[in-house]
């Protein structure tokens, strides 16, 4: 049985840590796989990685917009603008 303690614990931690004050080894061994394999987890799914990073940019982009909306429009006009000129040179790559 778990104690509430310990219960406690493991909702603080995050799942890829191990808890400390484990003293039986099988018990620690399980809780350094299910550790391991959350890790593996985390870090190998990609799509979810990056809609995190997505998330984060758009969420910054929304900060420096509202700090300074003339510069965050001047820099919107200028990724269109990059954009754009890519498009262009791969279609007239692609044309010739």
């Amino acid at each position: 049985m778990v104690s509430s303690d310990a219960s406690r614990t493991d909702a603080v931690l995050p799942k890829t840590i191990v808890p400390s004050g484990i003293d039986d080894p099988v018990e620690r061994a399980r809780a350094e796989l299910k550790a391991a394999l959350a890790a593996i987890e985390v870090k190998g799914n990609l799509p979810r990685r990056a809609a995190e990073a997505t998330e984060r940019g758009v969420a910054r982009a929304k900060t420096f917009a509202e700090r300074s909306p003339v510069a965050a429009a001047a820099a919107a006009v200028s990724v269109a603008a990059a954009v754009g000129v890519a498009i262009w040179g791969v279609a007239r790559i692609v044309s010739r």
